[in-house]
């Protein structure tokens, strides 16, 4: 089960699945098993969580968004850190001090290694990457493991 006290922070990566209309961020990407999963775990957590959108930088779950078609690791090297310092700049006005705070990323590589993580470091925060490494039916296995089986399951009346 989830440890409320595990994180302060929790970013979330986007997907590729999308709902095909205007959504919620929590609701858009729900067309994923991975995404049911991440989202219930920081939802579960307690603690404040944002999603990190390829094409938006820091979303705030309800945030009203169309979908979208971009993957950061479709972007350059240079593009990638634009992006990060442009969600760094959005969380310093959320977050101005997160010294000490413990920041728990479920994201992909090209989410975190394009200067993201190395910011969050700098900024004074705790990155804890429980995932890192892990292929798609691993994180959902785990995911599984902290949720129960229905964590990642579809709920009824959901698109």
């Amino acid at each position: 089960m989830v440890d409320a006290e595990r994180a302060s922070l929790i970013l979330v990566g986007c997907v590729k699945r999308k709902r095909s209309q205007l959504s919620t961020a929590r609701d858009l990407y729900d067309e994923s098993p991975l995404w049911r999963g991440r989202r219930a775990y920081a939802e579960r957590s307690g603690a404040s969580w944002y999603i990190l959108s390829a094409k938006h930088g820091l979303l705030a779950p309800d945030a009203r968004i169309e979908p979208y078609d971009l993957a950061l690791k479709r972007l350059k090297k240079g593009e990638r850190r634009d992006w990060s310092r442009r969600v760094l700049d959005e969380l310093r006005v959320r977050f101005p001090d997160l010294t000490g705070d413990i920041v728990e990323c479920h994201a992909g590589k090209d989410y975190l290694e394009n200067g993201l993580e190395d910011g969050l470091r700098q900024a004074g925060a705790l990155v804890r990457r429980p995932l890192a490494g892990m292929r798609i039916g691993s994180q959902l296995g785990w995911y599984t493991a902290q949720l129960g089986p229905s964590g990642i399951r579809r709920k009824r009346g959901n698109g």
